[in-house]
C-alpha cells in the first residue's frame, strides 16, 4: 500500500503513479495513442489505444511479465481479419485480445468467412473517460474507459466498452468489459484473453498454475506436450520442436472456487514472483494455455475464454455458440496481482496446482 508518509511532502500525484497518455512516433506503431499506467508499485503498463485498447509492455520493478513479437507495436489493420494476416500485427502484449464474433483459425461457411481471431485487436477505441488518483482527497483508484466498435452494415455489430483500473499502492490491474449488441439481430459472440507471459517471468522453471480437466488440441505436436505423464507445468529451456510454427496449445475445463471464482497463472520461484489471474467461471468457462518455446521465440499464453479457440463454426456445430440479442449485453472481469509475500505466493500455488 502506498504509505502516509507522503503527505504535505508530495503536491503533484503523478509523483506517485497515474495515467499517462502519449502518441508513439516512431517505427512500424507510429501514430498509435498510449496510455502508460504506473500504480507506484514497480507495476506499470502500456495500453495501446488504437489497439482495442490491449495492453502490450507489462513491467514489475525491473522484470518484463510479458512477450513481444519481433513486430512490436503496428497501426491496426482493417483487413487484417483474412486468413492467417492477424499473425502479421500480433505484438503479443500482455493482452491481445481475440474475438468478438470468431476466435480460433481461418474458416468459411455459408455464414461467411473469418479470419485467425478476429478484428476487435485492429480496431480504434474511442476514449469515454481517463480518472487521475488523487491521493491528497483520499481517491487512490484510476481508470480508463474507452469504446471498440466492431460494426459493418447489415451486421454484425458488436460494441465492447473496456475499463482497465487500479489503485495506487496495488500491484493489480483489472479489467471490466461490457459487450452489447447494437444491431437489430442476433450476433453470434466469442472472446478470449490472449495473455502473453515472457522471460524473465517465463523462464525454466516456472511453474504454470491452473486446475481442471484438459485436452490435447488435435493435430500438430499439441500431444507431445500435453501428455501424462510430462511435466507441461513446468516450463523448459527452449526446444528445437518449437522452432517455426511449432506449438501446443490445451483447452482447459477450469475448476473454480465455492464462489465460482478461477484462479490461474504463473510462479517464479528464483524471482520470488507469481502472477494471479482471477475470473468468473460465469462469464468465461473455458482456459487455453499455448506453449511456444522457440529460440528468440519463448512464451506461453494462459488464455480466459466464453470458449476454447475452437472457431465459430465448430462451435455453432456442437451448439456451444453464444448469441447476443439486438440490445443485449454480456459482462467480462478480469484481475491480475502480483504476489511477492512468501505465504500468499505459497497459498496460491499450493491450493490451484
Amino acid at each position: 500500500m502506498i504509505s502516509t508518509n507522503w503527505y504535505n511532502k508530495v503536491g503533484n500525484p503523478a509523483q506517485l503513479g497515474g495515467i499517462e497518455t502519449a502518441v508513439l512516433d516512431n517505427g512500424s506503431g507510429r501514430g498509435n495513442r498510449i496510455a502508460w499506467i504506473n500504480t507506484g508499485t514497480g507495476l506499470r503498463y502500456k495500453v495501446v489505444i488504437d489497439r482495442g485498447m490491449d495492453i502490450a509492455d507489462a513491467f514489475f520493478n525491473q522484470h518484463s511479465l510479458t512477450w513481444l513479437s519481433h513486430s512490436g507495436v503496428t497501426t491496426p489493420e482493417a483487413l487484417s481479419d483474412r486468413g492467417i494476416d492477424w499473425l502479421r500485427t500480433f505484438n503479443g502484449g500482455l493482452l491481445t485480445t481475440c474475438g468478438l464474433t470468431h476466435v480460433g483459425g481461418p474458416e468459411q461457411d455459408e455464414f461467411g468467412e473469418r479470419g485467425l481471431h478476429g478484428h476487435i485487436s485492429n480496431i480504434v477505441a474511442e476514449i469515454e473517460s481517463i480518472v487521475q488518483p488523487d491521493p491528497a482527497r483520499g481517491k487512490l483508484d484510476m481508470s480508463i474507459t474507452g469504446r471498440i466498435r466492431e460494426t459493418r452494415v447489415f451486421g454484425p455489430s458488436l460494441e465492447l466498452r473496456r475499463t482497465i483500473s487500479g489503485t495506487l499502492g496495488q500491484p493489480t490491474i483489472r479489467i471490466h468489459d461490457e459487450v452489447i449488441n447494437r444491431a437489430n439481430t442476433p450476433a453470434p459472440h466469442m472472446l478470449l484473453y490472449h495473455f502473453n507471459f515472457g522471460w524473465p517471468l517465463v523462464d525454466e522453471g516456472t511453474e504454470l498454475i491452473w486446475r481442471g480437466d484438459w485436452q490435447a488440441r488435435e493435430g500438430g505436436i499439441n500431444s507431445e506436450i500435453f501428455r501424462e505423464g510430462y511435466d507441461f507445468r513446468t516450463c523448459p529451456a527452449p526446444l528445437e520442436s518449437h522452432t517455426g510454427t511449432g506449438e501446443a496449445v490445451a483447452f482447459i475445463d477450469i475448476v473454480p472456487d465455492h464462489s465460482g471464482l478461477c484462479r490461474a497463472g504463473l510462479h517464479n520461484a528464483q524471482l520470488g514472483l507469481a502472477l494471479v489471474m482471477r475470473f468468473r467461471k460465469e462469464q468465461l468457462p473455458w482456459l487455453t494455455n499455448w506453449q511456444h518455446w522457440g529460440k528468440g521465440e519463448y512464451v506461453t499464453g494462459i488464455e480466459p475464454g466464453t470458449h476454447p479457440p475452437i472457431g465459430q463454426a465448430k462451435a455453432r456445430k456442437e451448439g456451444s455458440l453464444v448469441f447476443i440479442a439486438p440490445g443485449e449485453s454480456r459482462t467480462y472481469d478480469l484481475e491480475l496481482e502480483l504476489l511477492t509475500d512468501a505465504a500468499d505466493i505459497n497459498d496460491f500455488v499450493s491450493n490451484y496446482v
